[in-house]
């Protein structure tokens, strides 16, 4: 199974189901959190402390990182921060008798610090440059947190909520419920003996769909099996359309020498419907890198979900293609099967549905999966394990 992609980092969910677009059940509680605690109350104003916590399974916010708005309902200021920042200072010129608030905007929009920030910017929980894990893959860095203290309200005793959220996580795509009045956070002080509580908390939602994000697929999937010639290559149009350079028979770099490769079919070729289209090299010699990888609950379905990711500093990126890089991560992944249930037949052995970084891959149609030969449609196997091959390659859009 060749898989051809456009992202940087990756963790991969395979699923033998039929799923729908518009509803994820392999993951149906999953959402990213956005919660506002006010922890203390100041003469004209307060102190909030807001998280973003992601409870994607298999979703991460990869880099640039996220970036939060919002609208306030009234006058408000922003007067200091710590652990993240507001991009604009806005027009702060009614404060002139005042020490200048850090950000006089409407509608802030707030991003997160790097983790080298200095020690006086800093939070507990804060400055991952934006990065958010998902719960499935490292609950301990599915969140993020920063303070500010709010300011100007006044003599005005109504607290309001800010209204209209927004999420960038780095790009569009997700959508927010209002922020609302939820039960008020508590956490353990003093070594656990002892709890407190927010005095005021406010919660929203944010869910993701591709469709919303307005984008092309980002990922397709090619099929190969060593008992059937046929290569199952991505759906046209799958990844967008256009008409592709007839003068560049490559979209790899000129004179590059693609390892292991002794003919023009191994080349990653330009195509007009935007998905790079490459035999699989399970023909090659390879080296076989290993994944880490959990079992996803199902949650009633029938069929068993796996997630796999790279392991940190040996294959957790996906760089791009070039001279200085393999452009290319592979795994040899040995599955069991009941042998009562188990068969080739009708590509019944190969993945349904496939997920690279939450976004839903483009699949071959299922008659079209490489199938057995007709006389061989009564075989059964008797080894109880299956030997499961997966290539991920980048290619920069960019260079189609």
């Amino acid at each position: 199974m060749g898989m051809f992609f456009t992202c940087a980092q990756f963790l991969m969910l395979i699923a033998l189901i039929s799923l729908s677009d518009c509803y994820d059940p392999l993951d149906p509680n999953g959402n990213i959190t956005v919660t506002f605690d006010i922890n203390q109350w100041l003469p004209e104003g307060y102190l909030a402390r807001v998280t973003i916590q992601n409870y994607y399974q298999y979703r991460h916010v990869d880099p640039s990182g996220w970036t939060l708005g919002w609208t306030w309902a009234n006058d408000e200021v922003i007067l200091s921060m710590s652990g993240a920042f507001a991009t604009k200072q806005g027009n702060c010129s009614s404060f002139k008798s005042q020490s200048v608030p850090y950000s006089c905007e409407k509608s802030p929009a707030v991003a997160d610090l790097m983790p080298d920030a200095l020690p006086e910017t800093r939070t507990d929980d804060c400055c991952h440059g934006g990065l958010l894990a998902a719960w499935a893959i490292n609950p301990s860095m599915s969140f993020s947190s920063f303070e500010m203290t709010i300011g100007n309200l006044g003599a005005n005793p109504k607290v309001e909520a800010p209204i209209d959220l927004t999420l960038m996580a780095p790009g569009p795509g997700y959508t927010c419920s209002p922020i609302e009045d939820a039960d008020p956070t508590a956490h353990s002080d003093i070594g656990g003996k002892r709890q407190v509580q927010a005095y005021r908390t406010w919660k929203s939602t944010c869910t993701y769909s591709s469709f919303v994000s307005n984008q092309a697929p980002v990922c397709c999937v090619s099929l190969s099996t060593f008992y059937n010639p046929k290569i199952t290559f991505c759906p046209d149009c799958s990844c967008g359309c256009r008409e592709a350079d007839k003068n560049t028979v490559s979209c790899i770099t000129e004179g590059y020498d693609v390892p292991g490769s002794d003919s023009f079919d191994d080349i990653v070729q330009c195509t007009d419907h935007m998905c790079p289209v490459r035999h699989p090299g399970f023909s090659q010699s390879t080296t076989a890198y290993s994944f880490n990888s959990t079992m996803l609950p199902s949650f009633g379905l029938s069929d068993e979900v796996a997630l796999f990711w790279g392991i940190e500093y040996y294959n957790d990126e996906l760089v791009n293609f070039d001279k200085d890089q393999p452009g290319a991560v592979s795994t040899q992944i040995l599955l069991r099967k009941d042998l009562e249930s188990f068969t080739l037949g009708n590509g019944w052995a190969l993945p349904r549905r496939v997920y690279f970084n939450g976004e839903n891959c483009q699949m071959p149609l299922p008659d079209t999966f490489p199938m057995l030969p007709n006389h061989c449609s009564s075989f059964k196997p008797t080894n109880p394990v299956f030997l499961l091959l997966i290539y991920l390659t980048f290619i920069n859009k960019s260079s189609l």
